[in-house]
């Protein structure tokens, strides 16, 4: 269920909010937000959206730098959002999307997920698809960590119309913060509580999705793609376990009245006979790959008419992130549905490039015959620092995303 709760006092502006429809440069915008971190920090005549946040003493810039997620180290095709956890990710990943400062920067809401509960992180990634376009911040056990309350106040949500000018969505157990109108979304356990945020987005957005994603609710690596592809569609993320379907579920996939069911996984997280239950609820099609980074690549070239990234050629955005860091699937969402938009790609070690991973990007890498400047480009957002993926690593994907002279025999 999810239930209103609203300040003593109004504080949050409830102008209706429109989505730009230029693409934002975000490269550039993440290294205008770290101009204005890194500079003068008593200038209290900076914009809203790029106010310096006091971390430390004087001197702490670099430690604010790396709380935040900046990116450290950018390559021609890459851009790093170096946080040290999902936290400092999320922070800065949300204030790249929406810089604030100039109109229409400024997101309707913000959704609020704890950073240990990945289900609720996947399942709430919806909620950045229209109309609410509310990118996530993450919490600590009940508690708003500094890189989040600063990254709420310069986001300045407007107010949702379409939730009567709420300003923050609470998901689970996540705080409210004081000043903002508020909204709940309970359940009592991840399958629930993804359930309650499937009805959430439907009553926003007017009607139920024709197609519904439904992932692993116990191995997060192979339900971590699931969250950018949500949040650029629209379609919800709902859970099962690898033998039953919860009735949470069950109830939630009833609701969608036999929608295009797309199970994401092998058979080793969502077995057959799972499979086979859920064709009595619709038509399912299964996107696997044998481990969770030829999983979330198999993800990334599938389509099925309108469904599906589709990513075979080039000329595409991607997102990276490492398995072992769950909650930045939700962190890294409003790079997938906004500016150069693209699925999310996985490593499972900060040192080592996989090798499905390198020959996936080296078979879309862009090519051209005479002009580059003609050409179609790819770029990649790399998700925290390099404890998550390494600078040689960076520096390969990199290369194997440069477009490259495409030699053509002579007559």
């Amino acid at each position: 269920m999810f239930t209103p709760s609203w300040p003593a006092r109004g504080s949050g502006r409830l102008s209706c909010w429109r989505m730009s429809r230029r693409p934002l440069a975000l490269a550039g915008l993440l290294l205008l937000l770290l101009t204005g971190l890194l500079g003068c920090g008593g200038d209290s005549e900076s914009p809203r959206g790029l106010q310096t946040p006091q971390i430390g003493s004087k001197g702490d810039e670099s430690e604010a730098s790396e709380q935040l997620g900046f990116p450290g180290f950018a390559t021609k095709n890459t851009t790093r959002v170096g946080g040290a956890d999902p936290v400092a990710d999320a922070a800065a990943v949300a204030r790249a999307v929406y810089p604030g400062g100039a109109p229409d920067t400024n997101p309707p809401a913000v959704a609020l997920v704890d950073k240990d509960a990945w289900q609720a992180g996947i399942a709430a990634s919806v909620l950045m698809s229209s109309p609410l376009r509310a990118p996530i911040l993450l919490t600590d056990d009940g508690a708003m960590p500094q890189a989040s309350a600063e990254a709420l106040r310069a986001l300045a949500p407007t107010g949702a119309s379409s939730l009567g000018g709420v300003q923050v969505i609470r998901v689970g157990e996540a705080p409210a913060p004081e000043g903002y109108r508020s909204t709940t979304i309970e359940g009592g356990d991840p399958t629930a509580l993804a359930a309650a945020v499937d009805r959430f987005q439907s009553a926003a957005f007017g009607r139920a999705t024709r197609a519904v994603l439904v992932a692993s609710g116990d191995d997060p690596a192979y339900a971590m793609p699931a969250a950018a592809y949500a949040a650029k569609s629209g379609n919800p993320v709902l859970f099962v376990s690898r033998d039953t379907i919860p009735g949470a579920t069950f109830a939630a996939l009833q609701a969608h009245r036999r929608p295009r069911i797309y199970l994401l996984g092998p058979e080793a997280v969502v077995s057959a006979r799972v499979e086979r239950a859920l064709r009595a609820l619709g038509p399912v099609q299964r996107i696997a790959g044998a481990d969770p980074v030829r999983n979330a690549i198999a993800f990334a070239r599938y389509s099925d008419g309108a469904f599906g990234w589709g990513v075979v050629d080039p000329g595409h955005g991607l997102v990276i992130a490492n398995t072992r860091r769950p909650s930045d699937a939700a962190a890294a969402v409003p790079l997938s549905a906004s500016g150069t938009y693209g699925p999310l790609l996985l490593v499972d070690e900060a040192e080592t490039l996989p090798l499905p991973l390198g020959q996936y990007l080296l078979d879309i890498q862009p090519g051209y015959e005479r002009d580059p400047v003609r050409g179609v480009y790819n770029h990649a957002w790399l998700i925290g620092d390099e404890s998550a993926i390494s600078l040689p690593v960076q520096s390969r994907i990199d290369s194997l995303l440069e477009i490259s002279p495409v030699r053509t025999s002579q007559p």
